[in-house]
């Protein structure tokens, strides 16, 4: 068996197992019917899938907790996987990034320190690709352009056709992995896969990793977020 299949192998065994666990309670929570909470998934669902992201809140999650990391020999084939706010082709040049009252250019952020990383890309429906990714750390890129919201607790990302929406913790945005990437498998990004820049954030899985982003937020009040909306855990984490 090869390393990349055994890997394959693993990451099914891991993701089968939690998928189990995480059926075994939704069951139980559909059969006793409690009323749902704002985001039609029930109760007693909701409270595990918290007690769950406070788990690895304060047990696992780390600035010094990094995921593994492969070489370049390994990389897969990374498919397009859902195409919400990014069904049509957009002008490159005539895009921006709006954050706050600033409109920023690709040229803006190709200005900050560019970091590489080749990583599992894991998707919730079990698969995973290990990919590379090139781009800015979303902490540097806020140090930068949007100081006042270091400290927020949320950060909110859209794209530009506001379509598809994601929000994620301030320490997941802070971690050092999580990029703006502009570039993958040592190539500019396709729109396919979220030119002109997406995020890419290994600790969370890639319903998180929002691609063509056109807008950035920094609020204490949770943005909404487009998956959570359909019933997936918002934390989302690894």
């Amino acid at each position: 068996m090869t390393p990349e299949e055994e890997l394959a192998k693993r990451t099914r065994r891991g993701f089968i197992a939690l998928g189990a666990g995480a059926i075994v309670v939704a069951g139980g929570a559909y059969a006793l019917k409690p009323a749902p909470d704002d985001e039609d998934i029930p109760s007693p669902l909701r409270k595990v899938l918290g007690f769950n992201e406070k788990v690895v809140r304060n047990t696992i999650f780390s600035d010094r907790n990094l995921t593994r990391t492969y070489p370049n020999s390994a990389i897969g084939f990374l498919k397009k996987n859902g195409d919400t706010g990014i069904e049509e082709p957009i002008d490159l040049s005539a895009w921006r990034l709006n954050v706050g009252d600033k409109s920023l250019t690709m040229d803006d952020l190709h200005s900050l320190p560019k970091y590489d990383q080749t990583i599992d890309f894991k998707c919730v429906e079990g698969w995973s690709v290990i990919t590379r990714f090139a781009g800015a750390r979303l902490s540097d890129f806020t140090r930068r352009f949007a100081p006042g919201g270091a400290g927020s607790k949320y950060v909110g990302m859209q794209t530009p056709d506001k379509k598809f929406y994601v929000s994620i913790d301030q320490p997941s945005a802070n971690h050092p992995q999580t990029l703006l990437a502009w570039e993958m498998n040592g190539e500019p990004l396709t729109q396919d896969h979220g030119a002109p820049l997406r995020l890419v954030i290994p600790v969370k899985y890639g319903i998180k990793n929002i691609k063509r982003i056109g807008t950035i937020e920094y609020t204490n009040d949770r943005p909404k977020d487009y998956w959570t909306e359909q019933g997936y855990d918002w934390y989302a984490g690894l």
